[in-house]
């Protein structure tokens, strides 16, 4: 795929959607940061039942913690994973206060030093709380990148680098919310919707014409 035909599919995609952004409901970098970490294995509708839950009760590091292990796998039970997953909460939450004052730190290597933050998690909170233009590459991402040959790559971490390295700088910052949103609802993961799809005479798929 050349650069022409990537500029023309975010070019679609802006202009069917000027201001993309996360479907997992926050009002605080802390917030989101909870909920990407909770969102691993889950939907985002899930974990927004989860959160609402959650954080009329406890939405800081403090509270949280003066919530305690049992409260926050209360709030959390109905997600997959919730023990495991409760636990890293309250590490990441002793450590933002140790290390951060309570805040969420901004850069890479200080996010994917908290209890239960990889690369993917970092990536969506640097994007989405600071603006900053990463990619974070989940299963939708990573197949519609494949499967349109917009980035196509063996594992993540190639599919992110190359995203990075190929999207147009002016479509980098809110990339990777059009292609989640275009991979959950257009471009599935069964049955392609390549009928309705916006991009469909751009994409590469060789199977789309089967459809």
């Amino acid at each position: 795929m050349n650069q022409a035909i990537r500029t023309a599919i975010f070019t679609r995609l802006r202009d069917q959607n000027p201001n993309p952004t996360t479907e997992l409901e926050w009002t605080t970098p802390f917030e989101l940061l909870i909920a990407v970490l909770l969102s691993a294995q889950a939907t985002d509708v899930s974990v927004n039942r989860a959160t609402r839950k959650l954080y009329p009760k406890a939405n800081t590091p403090n509270a949280i913690l003066a919530l305690g292990i049992d409260g926050v796998k209360d709030c959390i039970k109905t997600i997959g994973l919730y023990h495991s997953k409760a636990e890293n909460v309250m590490k990441t939450c002793a450590l933002l206060l140790e290390k951060h004052d309570g805040e969420i730190p901004t850069t890479r290597e200080a996010l994917e030093a908290l209890p239960g933050v990889g690369r993917k998690t970092a990536n969506v909170v640097l994007n989405t709380a600071f603006g900053e233009p990463t990619m974070a590459v989940d299963t939708h991402i990573f197949r519609v990148s494949n499967r349109t040959r917009i980035a196509p790559g063996k594992d993540v971490r190639a599919v992110e680098d190359r995203l990075v390295r190929v999207i147009p700088k002016a479509f980098l910052k809110d990339a990777h919310h059009w292609l989640i949103l275009h991979g959950r609802y257009v471009c599935k993961a069964r049955k392609p919707d390549c009928a309705s799809c916006l991009i469909s005479d751009l994409c590469e798929y060789k199977g789309k014409s089967s459809l």
